[in-house]
């Protein structure tokens, strides 16, 4: 049984990091979604940051220290509940220009306590890196916020000739989200007992 279960599941929360026209974001978020239904162990949301409202211009005050009082706009309040209620995350991440999207960026620095002490894998996809070098840099944003990042995430290389009519063409694939799934499951339930027993140190 995973840590912290007992015949429950944890809030995943999958997010599309990419809002760019024409983007292959949400077709390997939903086949992970639909992965991570049949895992067993998670109750899934897909979170599309496309669908979220996210101005690149911040309030002079910190999230980290103005809590619930910070003033975000009424169309983000969906993403502040999701990433409130997650007990993990997935991000499903580009690689734009050896990095990750602005777009991601935005919805991290818009909050802070809503990630600490919640674990986060990768599903990224690019060209022949496959997205890995937006996964480095996200491994220390979210680092920064307190979160813990899963070492086993999926990436794909060249996805435009490694998916086919929405899944990947490798049939070990289905495998190697299994994997993911269940180390995000087990850090979940780890973390959340650790953060019903004693609030966290941030």
């Amino acid at each position: 049984m995973v840590v912290g279960m007992e015949n429950n599941t944890h809030k995943l929360v999958v997010i599309v990091a990419s809002v760019r026209e024409g983007r292959f974001g949400p077709v390997a978020a939903s086949w992970l979604a639909e992965q991570a239904e049949s895992h067993g162990g998670f109750d899934v949301d897909v979170v599309d940051l496309a669908d979220v409202e996210i101005p690149l211009s911040l309030p002079a005050a910190s999230p980290k220290y103005a809590g619930d009082d910070y003033p975000r706009p009424a169309g983000m309040r969906p993403l502040t509940t999701a990433l409130e209620s997650a007990d993990a995350f997935v991000v499903v991440t580009p690689e734009y220009n050896h990095s990750y999207p602005a777009s991601l960026k935005s919805a991290i620095d818009w909050h802070f306590t809503q990630w600490t002490a919640k674990p986060v894998a990768f599903v990224s996809y690019g060209g022949a890196a496959g997205g890995r070098h937006a996964v480095l840099h996200l491994e220390n944003v979210l680092t920064e916020l307190h979160a813990v990042t899963i070492r086993d995430g999926l990436a794909f290389p060249n996805y435009f000739t490694a998916w086919k009519d929405g899944r990947p063409l490798d049939p070990e694939t289905p495998g190697y989200a299994k994997t993911l799934l269940d180390q995000l499951a087990w850090w979940a339930g780890a973390l959340k007992s650790a953060r019903e027993a004693t609030p966290y140190p941030a």
